[in-house]
């Protein structure tokens, strides 16, 4: 994921897939996408703009992928987010290269906010 700097703006995109191989194989041919692989459940890809990721260790989630904010200051922004009426869905973990939670906005969709150690 990006590095800090870029506090409260959208820093990663993250799909959840059956097959991160067949993935690969797809976003690369079609968008030439780049690949660093983070372990057998999670790989980076990289448009030349953005980042984003595939992993296999949630489940498959139709309708889009996990959009992930970057906070400089994790508990300030769930502060934030929570008295803006949001609810934490899942919280806060430890990932290999920072700490993230999720949350519902008031429709519903869900995010995720990520901050480095």
């Amino acid at each position: 994921m990006a590095a800090t700097g870029r506090d409260r703006q959208i820093d990663n995109l993250e799909f959840n897939v059956a097959d991160i191989a067949r993935s690969k194989a797809f976003y690369g041919a079609v968008f030439g996408w780049a690949f660093t692989d983070y372990g057998p459940t999670y790989t980076e890809f990289s448009d030349g703009r953005l980042t984003g990721g595939f992993t296999t260790g949630e489940p498959v989630r139709p309708g889009g992928p996990l959009v992930i904010l970057y906070a400089d200051d994790l508990a300030e922004t769930q502060r934030r987010i929570e008295a803006a009426g949001a609810a934490i869905s899942r919280p806060v973990f430890a990932f290999p290269g920072g700490r993230r939670f999720h949350f519902t906005d008031p429709d519903g969709y869900e995010l995720a906010v990520w901050s480095a150690p």
